[in-house]
């Protein structure tokens, strides 16, 4: 089905959708540098673009997909985050132009992600009126990504919408995606990190900030910092700080965010970095695309392929790399 990736980042969220079988007609984003890092990885059309204004952006997007058929995005979530001050700014208001965007071109079905937090902001309720009001039947959940094949602990808000149906109309599918015990690092990665304990700056010195590989990763963020010297500890770190510890390095948070071996990481340091903490794991997305798929086959909706696409890991299995 044609689908529009609104605020697309990296390519994290269109990944996922397309393992799953969908067909992305357009990439949108504001962030030069995301996409050039988007275009050398998935090659599909993409458009530079300020999506703080809904009719401009409807009309630059019919002017390449006149019908798209699934709209997806994930709105810059700063001003819902746990990380930032938490007050609701100008950036919240794009997750309102994502809703006028949706209903101005009416897809089949629509996908949105943010942080966990999202679902209480009066941004979202206003965004929700607007959908409702498009037609739109709304299946919202927090999921944890470690249960959805991703080997971090990363709690998510998704709003999924199809025109027509009743509210919730996803949620057992959704369920039906979640595996029972979350993934750790070391059933996803085997020995690709080659140590058993690694370093994540906390926020302050009041949180741990040693992981143990047999357990899910902690948030990846957007920014990577590396040990400071005189690291107190902290007594829920597994170990205490040794000579030798380390943070995770760019192409290792990457793929703790199921990113693929041989994604191209294009930009500066801090670019990149931010990329990746701000992505949708492809995995996650790749799941909860394959159960709105699932549903559109059976009511019979989907337009694409029948079966379900392989998942980005097998279970119990290694994860798949660029040239697959």
């Amino acid at each position: 089905m044609k689908t529009v990736d609104l605020f697309a980042g990296c390519g994290g969220m269109s990944l996922g959708f397309k393992r799953a079988g969908y067909d992305l007609a357009l990439a949108v984003d504001n962030w030069e540098a995301a996409l050039r890092c988007y275009q050398a990885n998935l090659k599909d059309p993409y458009l530079l673009l300020d999506l703080s204004e809904p009719d401009v952006a409807v009309r630059e997007i019919r002017r390449r997909v006149p019908k798209a058929e699934v709209v997806i995005g994930g709105p810059p979530c700063q001003d819902f985050s746990h990380a930032g001050p938490r007050r609701e700014g100008a950036r919240a208001d794009l997750t309102e132009s994502f809703a006028r965007i949706v209903a101005a071109l009416r897809p089949l079905a629509y996908v949105m992600e943010n942080v966990d937090r999202t679902a209480r902001s009066s941004a979202y309720q206003r965004a929700r009126a607007l959908l409702k009001e498009a037609g739109y039947g709304v299946t919202e959940a927090v999921l944890d990504a470690s249960y959805y094949g991703v080997p971090q602990r990363r709690k998510r808000f998704f709003s999924i919408g199809v025109l027509g149906e009743v509210d919730g109309f996803l949620t057992l599918h959704l369920m039906e995606m979640r595996e029972d015990l979350p993934l750790t690092l070391r059933e996803y990665m085997g020995k690709e990190l080659n140590v058993e304990y690694y370093y994540r700056h906390p926020r302050n010195y009041n949180r741990r900030g040693i992981y143990s590989v047999d357990e899910p990763a902690p948030t990846v963020r957007g920014v990577n910092r590396p040990v400071p010297k005189g690291y107190p500890g902290h007594p829920a770190d597994p170990v205490p700080p040794f000579e030798g510890l380390r943070p995770l390095t760019t192409e290792e948070r990457g793929r703790v965010q199921t990113f693929p071996k041989g994604w191209k990481w294009v930009g500066s340091k801090s670019e990149v970095e931010q990329m990746i903490g701000n992505a949708v794991p492809p995995e996650l997305a790749r799941r909860v695309a394959s159960a709105l798929k699932e549903f559109l086959r059976e009511k019979g909706l989907w337009t694409g392929p029948e079966a379900l696409e392989e998942p980005l890991v097998a279970k119990g299995g290694q994860p798949w790399s660029m040239s697959e």
